[in-house]
């Protein structure tokens, strides 16, 4: 095993050396890099390409995961609680609810101030309420064109949609100076939300930098269409250097506030409690950030993502590659000789879904006449999400039974439902009653009146993703379904399922603790936002209109589960599997810890930089 990590460390070498021009990081670019190097760094990979960092324009992890770095929100998630719990990061303290749940008054600490930028003309600019009014009406102007806006619709803000409209109607700039009645500031520092109807949740909301991040409106105005490559926040990073879909750069910001780290760790006696209650300890009182940058490369492939973690060009491997899992991980425990180096492994559930949807607006795969569903239906049950799992996923996902996730509140582990069952033999006695036959004998099936079936599925060029087609393709064959593969990047398959040209594409969805933000994914109003298949239904619409007023509860979590039994029957999505992400920290990481619901871990951790020299290009 020596010999083979000693190989594999020279291979990564090699690759390291070969990604310069695929896009990876270069500590050694004298036109990217400072002139001298910080003393702490921390280094790992997307496997994705990030899209910008302006909270109302994207919506995709790995743009939100940097936009993290920068924006604040009034409110974060603890870093080491669980379960999840909020608590004040901008906000003087929790947000004052009125009875009904429609008024929501939050109060902001004085003293804040946005980081250093040309806009600011050489003044120090500090964070308003008026600041949060701001950036969040920005998601109502047609302008940004926001993935997110239906956040805020299905809130039902006073007077927000109305301007909104108007601006559209009379196709004028949108009035970020018109005052709305559910909208508006109560003092400098002072925030009030009144909402149309109830939402005992939408407190949470206000807890995603990414999303409902402070800007400045100089800012904006400033850099106008190119606001998403200059982010300018009050949060501890700023935007250092940035090569589009190849390399970020973040830098700690000299103007952030003082933060002390403080953070609880979940009791336990077990291996991976006593590693956190001990990094907890030392770090302990520490001001955040702990790094002086955050270098962050692209590599969709993953290969070359784990030798960079081998040979120790990368201090933390986010979701360890299945196609590694075997070796860094069998049977689920860390190997041997990666123990013997020190490696720390951290295993998680994620809040998500891996789905593949049909477009519903599409003519073959759309629709919810009775042939349409049990088209969509004969699919789902035939593909082999056991030996998706277990070739591609490695092991390293559950099977989905439905569209609410693990770790969310209305999640019940013992629900079973079609979406589970793998029966080509059902598929194919459904796509015979409803004249899904092959009325041509060329061995493939043809529609109903004849026309030929194709199925079109858009993937990305990754060798994951290569795997995952292949799956779809044994899959299809052996019902007799033709289906072809669409191949493009990430961000431009984004675009295209947002504006509804795609009829199938497989892709991730991840989202808060609250059980809501799965069901969005079927909600008739949030077409080309988070529901990427553009499913309507008003039985479903109203199932999720009435959750979304619901304190939580047994009551509510009833609700949910008969709206989520539309989403199986309908079949707008086959989802596959709730993954389970391991991921790894070389063992100069200090306090190394994954919260799902908090992106920006790196503000939370600490690197030896003694160690971390001493291992870079060390054999092993």
């Amino acid at each position: 095993m020596k010999t083979t990590l000693r190989t594999l460390a020279r291979a990564a070498t090699l690759l390291a050396a070969l990604a310069v021009q695929a896009g990876a990081w270069s500590q050694t670019d004298p036109a990217k890099m400072p002139a001298a190097q910080p003393s702490k760094v921390l280094r790992y990979a997307f496997r994705v390409a990030e899209t910008g960092f302006d909270p109302a324009q994207i919506t995709d992890l790995y743009s939100r995961t940097v936009a993290m770095g920068f924006f604040e929100a009034p409110y974060e998630y603890a870093f080491m609680a669980r379960p999840a719990r909020m608590r004040p990061a901008t906000a003087a303290a929790m947000p004052e609810v009125s009875a009904d749940y429609k008024t929501f008054t939050v109060r902001i600490k004085p003293g804040i101030y946005f980081a250093d930028d040309p806009a600011f003309k050489g003044r120090r600019r500090e964070l308003t309420a008026e600041d949060y009014v701001y950036s969040i009406k920005r998601h109502y102007d047609p302008r940004w064109k926001s993935g997110g806006l239906y956040v805020f619709e299905n809130a039902r803000i006073l007077g927000l949609s109305e301007l909104r409209r108007k601006a559209i109607d009379t196709r004028q700039p949108f009035d970020y100076d018109t005052p709305v009645e559910g909208l508006r500031t109560l003092d400098r520092y002072t925030l009030q939300v009144r909402l149309g109807e109830a939402s005992p949740r939408f407190a949470s909301t206000l807890a995603d930098g990414s999303f409902t991040g402070a800007l400045a409106r100089e800012v904006v105005e400033f850099y106008g269409d190119k606001i998403g490559e200059h982010p300018v926040g009050t949060g501890p990073f700023r935007l250092a250097a940035w090569k589009r879909s190849s390399r970020i750069v973040l830098a700690r910001n000299p103007g952030y506030r003082e933060v002390l780290y403080d953070e609880s760790p979940p009791a336990g006696d077990g291996a991976e409690a006593r590693r956190l209650q001990v990094a907890a300890q030392q770090l302990k009182g520490r001001r955040l950030p702990l790094v002086d940058e955050v270098h962050i490369a692209i590599i969709e492939e993953n290969q070359p993502r784990w030798l960079s973690f081998l040979s120790a060009e990368a201090d933390v491997l986010e979701e360890l590659p299945a196609d590694f899992a075997s070796v860094a991980i069998p049977n689920n425990r860390l190997a041997p000789n990666l123990a013997k180096q020190g490696i720390q492994m951290v295993r998680y559930p994620r809040a998500d879904v891996s789905v593949s949807y049909f477009g519903m607006e599409n003519p073959v795969v759309g629709g919810n006449e009775p042939h349409k569903v049990a088209l969509r239906r004969a699919i789902a049950l035939a593909v082999d999400v056991e030996r998706e799992i277990r070739l591609v996923r490695r092991g390293q996902a559950i099977p989905a039974q439905g569209p609410i996730a693990p770790e969310t509140t209305a999640y019940d582990p013992k629900f079973k439902s079609e979406m589970g069952d793998f029966d080509r033999a059902r598929a194919k006695a459904l796509l015979d009653l409803y004249g899904w036959v092959d009325k041509d004998g060329d061995g493939w099936r043809d529609q109903p009146d004849g026309k030929p079936l194709v199925l079109e599925y858009a993937t990305q060029p990754d060798q994951q993703n290569r795997q995952l087609i292949e799956q779809w393709q044994k899959n299809m064959d052996a019902i007799g379904i033709r289906i072809e593969f669409r191949t493009a990047k990430w961000p431009e398959n984004l675009k295209a399922s947002r504006a509804g040209k795609l009829m199938m594409w497989g892709v991730g969805w991840s989202g808060g603790p609250d059980s809501d933000t799965f069901l969005a994914l079927g909600y008739g109003p949030n077409k080309g936002q988070a529901n990427h298949a553009r499913f309507s239904l008003p039985a479903f619409d109203k199932l999720y209109e009435q959750q979304r007023g619901m304190p939580d509860g047994p009551e509510r979590n009833a609700v949910i589960a008969d709206a989520a039994r539309l989403m199986v029957a309908y079949m707008p999505y086959k989802v596959h599997v709730h993954r389970i992400f391991t991921d790894l920290a070389q063992p100069w990481v200090l306090g190394y810890h994954r919260n799902i619901f908090v992106r920006d871990f790196w503000k939370y951790v600490d690197v030896d930089p003694a160690r971390q020299k001493g291992r870079i290009g060390a054999d092993s």
